[in-house]
């Protein structure tokens, strides 16, 4: 019986027109074995809960260079909690002060990775996550 792939939707919130690292991320998470829905940019929270309950996914990674991450982000957490779909993890890449990281844990973001970590750090974080909950 072949296992499951893992199912990520990398999102854009926001006003944020820059995807390119978004996309880098989706092409290694494609690469490793994933499932990957990629939204594009300037995405709203809403939208992206609707895309995530759509597609049954595992994983949400968003993607802020704009700075509104902890709004937007805080957002998307709502929504999810809103639709009963606490079971899925989610992810953040960009542009996020340290200073930040504490405030998006407490509001359920499993992970944040900044610009440089490798791909394969990503992926692994992923695969961990949803083997856990799995």
């Amino acid at each position: 019986m072949s296992r499951k792939k893992i199912r990520v939707l990398i999102a854009k919130p926001g006003l944020d027109g820059h995807d390119r690292g978004a996309k880098v991320v989706a092409r290694a998470l494609r690469d490793a074995g994933m499932e990957v829905i990629y939204t594009g940019i300037r995405q709203t929270p809403e939208m992206i809960v609707q895309s995530a309950l759509q597609e049954d996914v595992d994983v949400i990674g968003l993607s802020c260079l704009s700075g509104a991450h902890l709004e937007l982000f805080s957002e998307v957490m709502r929504g999810l909690h809103d639709r009963n779909m606490d079971n899925v993890n989610v992810i953040a890449g960009g542009i996020i002060p340290d200073d930040d990281v504490p405030e998006l844990e407490k509001i359920g973001v499993k992970a944040v990775f900044g610009p440089g970590t490798p791909t394969t750090e990503i992926a692994g974080a992923i695969e961990k996550l949803v083997a856990r909950d799995g």
